[in-house]
């Protein structure tokens, strides 16, 4: 009970920080970065240097109550027809204005609803991609896979066509809480998605969780935890439900009566983490588990985890190119996203322009918060030697000693180095917060615990 009290002292069950996917946060994105910035920054690329590829499909047969994704729904392929022919457009856009040479180290497909393209539309998309960035040696290609909304020819296909990783939605198991977040999805179609999925020869395999649901209780979690067993994903990722309804407005059909309490919620994502470490998954910062040889672990344990849009990533390009509606790039000078309403971003495609709209360009101080952010997102700790070196260093000195102070007995100074205790890794995203330079941004993010 004590070392609740503390948590809620820091703030863990009221803070609403960013999940930093990205230093600064989308929100603080502005409409003065946009289609210039994106067409300059692509023309600069390095050819030398592989580049990833995110690929945004926003289209949903079913929309979950509980996702704040920029998607829609659809109950025929037209809509979706004729997004493929304007992100074949961006492409032509990209050819003209990438330098030569240009190839792609990984590429991931996300929504939306990946899997509802069928067949012969997966592999025109990919050779589409490819025909423009072709994959560079060790390719790694990551698709976001609906259970309900796959069979054998699409895995066949996916697999044909060169993925390697497979990520599978689940949410939670239990039908209650299915029902309640517009998610229904049996254990038996999920383990039939994972069989064709092995069958296929896809080996790694990602599963992803969310705690605070409505309706979730320790007992159905445990019984959630023991399915995923049963399926055996090489990785795990644990989120947090963001509820957003003032942003996401289907989120409005999920009652908060029905949502677990501050307290509650913790209790089932430290319930998953322990019941993940008994079945031998290592936790990988704030969200993740990976099994011991997993690409992500390894990445972990050897220093080189970083934070991208997708999450915890093993990917070491260090340009991410965004193609679609709401896709985020990512420069070494800074992010562009494409405009996020299809409509919108189908428009500027069409008049023959790239689709940024907004961005943010990095300054000197931008980079030295981002390298701190991220040193505690992936290493749970600062390294200020490291940081030293950034001209601009000594404007986090006061940072540092705020962090000491206020999270005493959740942190400490170690020589040259802040380590956050292992009993203050829930409190990471705050700890975070204090070096971020635009902590006091009126801006909803979702809750830290």
């Amino acid at each position: 009970m004590d070392h609740i009290a503390n948590l809620r002292r820091m703030g863990l069950f009221d803070a609403r920080v960013p999940r930093y996917t990205s230093y600064p946060p989308a929100t603080a994105f502005n409409a003065q970065v946009g289609s210039d910035f994106q067409r300059d920054n692509l023309g600069k690329l390095d050819p030398a240097v592989p580049v990833s590829v995110y690929i945004h499909i926003p289209f949903c047969e079913r929309l979950c109550w509980f996702c704040a994704c920029a998607t829609q729904g659809t109950t025929t392929l037209k809509p979706v027809e004729n997004y493929l022919r304007v992100v074949k457009m961006e492409l032509a856009l990209l050819a003209q204005t990438l330098p030569a040479g240009v190839r792609m180290g990984q590429m991931h497909w996300g929504g939306g609803t990946p899997t509802i393209l069928p067949p012969d539309m997966i592999r025109e998309l990919a050779q589409a991609v490819m025909a423009v960035i072709p994959p560079a040696p060790d390719f790694q290609f990551s698709v976001e896979i609906d259970p309900t909304l796959v069979d054998d020819a699409k895995i066949a296909m996916l697999a044909d066509v060169g993925m390697t990783r497979a990520s599978i939605g689940i949410q939670d198991f239990a039908p209650d809480v299915q029902a309640a977040i517009g998610r229904e999805q049996s254990f038996a179609t999920t383990k039939a998605c994972v069989d064709s999925l092995r069958a296929a020869g896809i080996t790694s395999l990602n599963a992803d969780l969310v705690y605070g649901l409505p309706h979730q209780t320790p007992d159905k979690m445990a019984d959630t935890l023991a399915q995923v067993r049963l399926l055996d994903p090489d990785r795990i990722a644990l989120f947090g439900y963001a509820h957003v309804p003032n942003f996401s407005k289907r989120q409005k059909l999920i009652p908060d009566a029905a949502l677990p309490g501050e307290e509650a919620r913790y209790a089932l994502a430290q319930q998953a983490a322990n019941g993940f470490a008994k079945a031998g998954y290592l936790p990988i910062g704030i969200d993740h588990f990976g099994k011991p040889d997993d690409s992500l672990t390894i990445a972990m344990q050897s220093g080189r985890l970083r934070r991208n849009f997708q999450g915890y990533t093993d990917d070491t390009c260090p340009t991410l190119i965004g193609i679609g509606a709401s896709s985020i790039s990512q420069y070494d000078a800074g992010y562009v996203q494409n405009a996020s309403a299809t409509a919108a971003y189908i428009a500027r495609i069409e008049a023959g322009d790239l689709a940024g709209h907004r961005g943010y360009a990095m300054g000197p101080q931008d980079r030295l918060r981002a390298q701190a952010i991220n040193m505690l997102m992936c290493d749970f700790e600062i390294d200020i030697n490291a940081l030293s070196k950034h001209p601009d260093a000594d404007i986090l000195t006061p940072v540092h000693q705020s962090v000491l102070e206020d999270f005493a007995g959740f942190v400490e100074r170690e020589g040259q180095k802040i380590k956050i205790f292992p009993a203050g890794k829930v409190l990471t995203r705050i700890i975070a917060n204090a070096y971020d330079g635009f902590n006091a941004m009126a801006a909803r993010y979702s809750q830290a615990s």
